[in-house]
């Protein structure tokens, strides 16, 4: 385990139990398999603001980002996958 998994467990402790539900497990199964520019993305993205994150993963917005927006759909794909 990397030191920084427990730093971003830390991170994705958010305000709102779906993005936790998003996050948590993200983080648990898919970061190791990220390279450098993709890891760095989801840092960024866990910079944002909830309300933000949970409009973007329900589809009700999608980021001025794009690849803040490929991020958040990977995530919410990968999630769905693995349930």
């Amino acid at each position: 385990m990397s030191l920084e998994k427990p730093r971003l467990r830390w991170a994705c402790r958010r305000g709102m139990l779906e993005l936790d539900v998003l996050f948590m497990p993200f983080v648990e199964e898919a970061w190791d398999d990220l390279n450098t520019e993709e890891k760095q993305t989801f840092e960024r993205l866990l910079e944002c603001d909830d309300p933000d994150l949970f409009a973007w993963a329900m589809g009700h917005q999608k980021s001025d980002d794009p690849a803040l927006q490929a991020m958040m759909t990977f995530i919410v794909n990968r999630v769905k996958v693995s349930r």
